[in-house]
């Protein structure tokens, strides 16, 4: 059991204004796994006051001396990674052997990409006779998801903290405990007191406040659509620095040349990853019309591998969804989807009778889908693939891009540079070339209702900077 009395405020836990508890449920088992305290909006405001009062110290720190202190960031979270990989695991319900390379890997790796990253990278630069500098934008609100936790949690605090800004951090409720562990590590590193600062609870009583705080100049914030907006509008009222990365509903578009066993395996490898709570998820899967039979054969007989089971168990390549809200939301969008006319090839409503507890879904397949359903044009967040055929080419692109998102998606075709020409047609921030591997260097980000900005790599760590130009008097001759 992980109880966590306090929350953390320039440099030290102290207790909540709020004087009540939120308890975190492990989703497989339903049991409640540790409490984190349900911080109040004087709680945003300390911690807010606090950043503003570090940050012109923390902003003119050598980056050579910021990058020691994220790399120190990196070895705590090295040294607790088989902790974290439990923690999460119980959390959120992603397997284990997944939760140890995503969930705690890609953390690690991040705060170690921004500490190398500030090594070789030009705060200032001339043009003409102008000197461009990148200063810190200032105090950061970081608000982030439950589904990747640490993950999205490193991928701002890291970058922000790198370009010489300070932090205020608001974690999902839903999987908070991984943050409070970022905190202990932050402490033991020496993160000056201020610089980071961590406050657990629901976003009415915590992230409102800090979208309009007047100290707050940026907000960061990973979610869904609609929260986004909110939180967005809620910012404007101080024209602050805004960074959205929201909601998706990725196509996998199989070219006619194509190999289609390997592309439907690819599509369901990340359709169904952290059981379908991903929000760059491949959900729909576009296929010639000649092969949709086909299609729905394959991905049947694949998805019957992905057996749900005790996300501790190595075996287990899927685990439960994260609440039993979000498992009665994504079962309410299959009923949807089937009144207005898809099939359910597999999955669906029924529950797994080899699980007598947990917040499962079964891997769903979804046919005979036409664009306009709803299972086709918004966000599902779960372990649900809907097929969808189409004529030609052209037809493809345009399915591909009748989403009011477009945060990801894949080309799937025996020749390379066919399928880049068709994904430069994709509306979409991000596109995987017949499978290949997910870069923490490159931008991550969104087109449309997908977001604003973009995330990792030296595109993340522009998020967080401000240009300034100082123009130069010329010496004459």
């Amino acid at each position: 059991m992980q109880e966590r009395a306090f929350i953390y405020i320039d440099g030290q836990w102290v207790a909540s204004a709020g004087r009540e508890s939120i308890p975190v449920i492990n989703p497989y088992t339903e049991v409640v796994v540790g409490h984190v305290p349900r911080g109040h909006a004087a709680d945003a405001d300390r911690a807010a006051q606090a950043a503003a009062r570090a940050f012109p110290v923390w902003a003119a720190t050598p980056p050579q001396e910021r990058a020691a202190v994220l790399e120190r960031v990196r070895d705590g979270l090295k040294a607790r990674a088989d902790e974290l990989g439990v923690l999460i695991t119980q959390e959120l319900g992603m397997p284990l052997k997944l939760t140890q390379r995503i969930q705690v890997g890609s953390p690690i790796a991040i705060f170690g990409l921004y500490a190398r990253m500030l090594a070789q990278f030009s705060f200032e630069t001339n043009v003409a006779h102008s000197l461009i500098i990148k200063e810190p934008v200032g105090v950061v609100a970081c608000v982030t998801p439950w589904n990747y936790p640490l993950h999205q949690i490193a991928a701002k605090v890291a970058a922000a903290l790198a370009a010489g800004c300070t932090v205020v951090l608001k974690p999902s409720e839903l999987t908070p405990l991984n943050a409070f562990v970022l905190a202990d590590v932050m402490h033991e590193a020496g993160v000056p007191a201020g610089v980071f600062n961590l406050v657990s609870g629901p976003g009415a009583e915590v992230a409102e406040p800090l979208a309009r705080h007047p100290d707050v100049d940026m907000l960061s914030f990973t979610g869904s659509t609609r929260v986004g907006r909110h939180l967005g509008a809620l910012a404007s009222g101080h024209l602050k620095r805004l960074s959205l990365e929201l909601g998706g509903k990725s196509a996998s578009l199989v070219l006619a040349d194509a190999d289609l066993e390997q592309a439907i395996r690819g599509t369901l490898n990340q359709c169904f990853l952290n059981s379908g709570q991903t929000c760059s998820a491949l959900t729909r899967l576009l296929v010639p019309r000649s092969s949709k039979a086909r299609a729905a054969e394959l991905a049947v007989s694949m998805a019957s591998r992905y057996v749900p089971g005790d996300p501790m168990d190595e075996r287990t390549r899927i685990g439960p969804l994260v609440s039993d809200v979000q498992r009665r939301r994504v079962l309410d969008y299959v009923a949807r989807g089937l009144e207005q006319g898809a099939r359910l090839l597999c999955g669906g409503p029924q529950p797994s009778l080899a699980m007598p507890h947990g917040y499962f879904v079964l891997p769903t397949i979804l046919g005979d889908v036409q664009p306009h359903h709803v299972v086709a044009q918004e966000e599902i967040f779960g372990p649900v693939l809907s097929i969808l055929g189409y004529d030609d080419e052209e037809h493809a692109i345009r399915v591909a891009n009748d989403s009011p998102y477009g945060l990801s998606g894949a080309i799937w075709s025996a020749d390379t540079e066919h399928a880049v020409r068709v994904a430069r047609r994709i509306r979409t921030g991000q596109l995987d070339i017949n499978g290949a591997a997910f870069n923490i260097l490159a931008p991550f980000g969104g087109f449309k209702q997908s977001g604003i900005g973009r995330e990792l790599g030296q595109y993340g760590l522009d998020e967080f900077l401000e240009l300034k130009s100082l123009q130069l008097p010329t010496v004459s001759a």
